[in-house]
Parts: structure tokens; C-alpha cells; sequence
């Protein structure tokens, strides 16, 4: 892979992030951004613990999913509670993702601010918690309904490797999916990587971004960024999402959720394996073209 360094800006405004980053679809890392935030120094553990504890969460292990597995199918459930002492009592490679807090305590809409300077079109009713311990693994996908996303650390670090949309084939898109057939668990440890270049050398080529986030870094990534996470310490972030302002980027975004993913899901219940095996074909034929 042909990884390069992320820009990095303290403060930026708003026509500048349009000009350099927003318009020219550019991640950019803020490190001031929710520092001004009350979120910033309040949100921590004991805070959430306190708040939610005692709601019950779906939680997902680190097994990347095949052809076979259901997609965002829970692996265990917890309370809140129990999660976070599991996850503070040391390494725990379960995660809680999409999970909307502020159903269950709306007054944590009053501890940020929305970055409406930035861009517009954030969906306000659905900003989203992502919470993992240490080891934790967000496998390599790009969101599918297309949104930008401002992703802000809270406590830990998270390891990100990042890759523009048009990469999907050296990265090995699975058809009508958002996944990566690439298992890139630990991709940055050359002891522990799983990354398999012999059996998928188009990834030699993938031009894309290694990032590391810590507390209060907020991470913009544009429309269609692949992103794979890693929890280096156990922690949680907040995405802030924003649909894309052409009517192409929406209607993308609808044609993934309701017309992709049906097709998918179709073909997984009434042919499985033949569906599978096309995928297998078509994933490689679309590599080596990249080659």
C-alpha cells in the first residue's frame, strides 16, 4: 500500500475547509475543533456509566464477515454498564457502533456544537456514539448512504487507514457491497498483519491515508472514504454525518440502501453459492484490471 500522512490543522474556517478539503473531497484532521466543546473534558466513562448504564447494547466482535455471514448481526448483548467495565478492565475486542445515546439522554445535544460553518446538510437527529475496547476492529467499508462524516475522538486512541472511493478494486470491493474482501487487521505491525499482498497484489497500488486520532482529533471524511478502525485503547468517538449536496451523491446513497442491498440480499437467500462464487470472479477480474 501506498500510504501518506494526513493534512493536519489546529483551526480552520469555513471557507478555507470548503476550498481545500470539502470541494476537492480531501480528509483533514481538526484538533481544535471540539475543544470548545463541553463534551470535550465531560464525557468520559463514569459519565456515560452514570447516564445510560443500565441500557442494554448490541455489541460486535472482531470475526470479519464472509458471504455467508449476516451483516450488522449482533454477536452478544450487555447493558452499557457491564460493557464498560468489561472494556476499562483491560484488552476487549468488542465494539458498539450506531448506537444513538441521545434517544435515551437527548440532553447531551447541549454538550457540542453543530459545525454548520463547515458544511451543511448534517443529519441532526442521528448523531451516532462508536465505542470499542482495546483491539477492537472496524473492518475495512465505506458508509452507504455516502454522507460526509466528522468523526470525533473521545478518550483513546484509534488507528485509521483510509482510502478515496476510487481505490475499491485494488482494495477488492466485494460487489453490490460496501465491503472489503481484504482482512487488514493490524495492518500497521509487520509481525501481526493479516494483510495478504501475494493472493491480493493490486493492494500494492491502493493509494490512501494511515491516520492515528486521539482525544478531541475530529477526522473529516468525505463522501465514499473506505475506512478501516483500529481501538488502540479502549474508547469511544461521535460521527456528525452530512448528506452530500448534489442530487447524484443522495440518489446514491438511496440507490445503496434500498436497491444494492436488496439485490444482495435477494441473491444471498435463493443462490447463495453461485452469487458467491460470481463475486469471487468478478472481485479478481476487476483487480487485475487495476494491475
Amino acid at each position: 500500500m501506498k500510504l501518506k500522512a494526513i493534512d493536519i490543522v489546529e483551526n480552520i474556517n469555513g471557507n478555507d475547509f470548503k476550498t481545500k478539503y470539502y470541494n476537492t473531497s480531501t480528509p483533514v484532521i481538526i484538533k481544535n475543533l471540539s475543544k470548545q466543546w463541553p463534551a470535550y473534558n465531560k464525557w468520559n466513562w463514569a459519565f456515560f456509566k452514570e447516564l445510560v448504564g443500565n441500557k442494554k447494547v448490541a455489541l460486535y466482535n472482531n470475526v470479519k464477515s464472509d458471504a455467508y455471514t449476516p451483516i450488522n448481526t449482533a454477536d452478544d448483548y450487555k447493558t452499557f454498564g457491564e460493557y464498560i467495565d468489561m472494556i476499562s478492565a483491560g484488552p476487549a475486542g468488542w465494539r458498539i457502533f450506531l448506537f444513538n445515546i441521545f434517544d435515551h439522554a437527548p440532553q447531551l445535544i447541549n454538550d457540542f456544537t453543530w459545525p454548520d460553518e463547515l458544511m451543511s446538510g448534517f443529519v441532526k437527529r442521528y448523531p451516532m456514539l462508536f465505542t470499542g475496547g482495546e483491539g477492537a476492529i472496524t473492518h475495512m467499508h465505506f458508509d452507504i448512504d455516502v454522507s460526509h462524516i466528522l468523526h470525533t475522538q473521545f478518550v483513546g486512541r484509534k488507528r485509521v487507514l483510509l482510502f478515496p472511493f476510487e481505490e475499491q478494486h485494488k482494495i477488492y470491493r466485494k460487489p453490490y457491497e460496501v465491503l472489503s474482501m481484504v482482512d487488514f487487521s493490524n495492518y500497521y505491525d509487520a509481525e501481526k498483519s493479516k494483510v495478504d499482498y501475494e493472493k491480493f497484489p493490486a493492494l500494492k497500488h491502493a493509494e490512501g491515508y494511515d491516520i492515528t486520532l486521539e482525544h478531541g482529533d475530529t477526522l473529516f471524511m468525505p463522501a465514499g472514504y473506505w475506512h478501516h478502525m483500529e481501538y488502540l485503547d479502549s474508547g469511544f468517538a461521535m460521527s456528525l454525518r452530512a448528506m452530500q449536496n448534489s442530487l447524484g451523491g443522495k440518489l446514491n446513497g438511496v440507490w445503496n440502501l434500498f436497491g444494492m442491498r436488496s439485490i444482495d440480499t435477494l441473491m444471498k437467500k435463493t443462490i447463495p453459492h453461485p452469487w458467491y462464487n460470481w463475486k469471487q470472479k468478478k472481485i479478481f477480474e476487476l483487480a487485475e484490471k487495476e494491475l
